[in-house]
């Protein structure tokens, strides 16, 4: 059991969230009860994940996706209040981290899912609000299409990804940035990359694939970004002395 207050400066500090500007406010965005003893992560802070959490009655919920962003309407109605009337009701506390989640070198999204698939040598790849998000990094020894895709099927536990697979027959280099960043192709076609993965797929994506000839992987916006909520949770429960636990609520998207 912890303080909630020193369990959010802590997990603030550790994403570092003072260094990033974002689309929303990161760290706690609903405030609970005074003592953390079990947390739940996940990816996005819906309505379900929320009813998982109070089922596990957990102290505190820790997502990718909170439920407040700049420029939306502030009115508490509709979903949003639900989400806010649920939280409450429950007694939890809700942390949200957006680009810091996406960026973590350890727990992020991006570079242990590299690390994982056998990429090494990680450097930062890609920009957003003038910080970096993705990573990239080559593979000790060349692999092929076939099994660059095998690789995230067993990575991200999904079933034929997106692939456009217009690139080398030899993959040695590759960069990934998770969720919506399709239009990062262009940064990987720019720096010369052999692959590029990422959440989602945009119509010009398979174009620019075969034109310029750079393998194109799709994993699904949700699925892209299991990987940093799961590692957070270990991370949490190895860390503090409490309970943590990734719950995973699907998204076909």
């Amino acid at each position: 059991m912890m303080d909630r207050d020193t369990f959010v400066r802590l997990l603030d500090d550790y994403l570092e969230i003072a260094s990033v500007s974002d689309y929303g406010p990161n760290g706690m965005q609903v405030e609970g009860g005074p003592e953390i003893r079990r947390v739940v992560t996940g990816v996005t802070a819906s309505h379900a994940l929320i009813a998982a959490a109070a089922e596990r009655s957990a102290d505190a919920l820790v997502v990718h996706h909170g439920i407040f962003w700049n420029h939306q309407n502030p009115v508490l109605k509709g979903a949003l209040l639900g989400r806010v009337r649920a939280l409450l009701e429950a007694g939890i506390t809700l942390c949200g981290y957006h680009l810091p989640l996406d960026r973590h070198p350890d727990v992020g999204n991006n570079a242990p899912a590299l690390r994982d698939l056998g990429v090494t040598d990680l450097e930062p790849f890609a920009y957003a609000k003038g910080v970096s998000v993705g990573w990239k990094g080559c593979f000790a020894s060349p692999i092929s299409p076939d099994e660059l895709v095998a690789r995230i099927e067993r990575v991200y536990g999904v079933a034929n990804p997106t692939a456009f697979l217009h690139g080398p027959d030899e993959i040695r280099t590759v960069a990934l940035v998770s969720g919506a960043a399709q239009g990062e192709q262009d940064t990987a076609v720019t720096e010369n990359l052999d692959a590029f993965i990422t959440g989602e797929v945009s119509e010009y994506n398979f174009h620019i694939a075969q034109e310029e000839n750079i393998h194109h992987l799709s994993i699904g916006h949700h699925a892209s970004e299991r990987i940093g909520p799961k590692h957070l949770a270990a991370w949490i429960a190895g860390e503090f002395d409490v309970e943590a636990e990734f719950v995973d609520v699907p998204n076909p998207v």
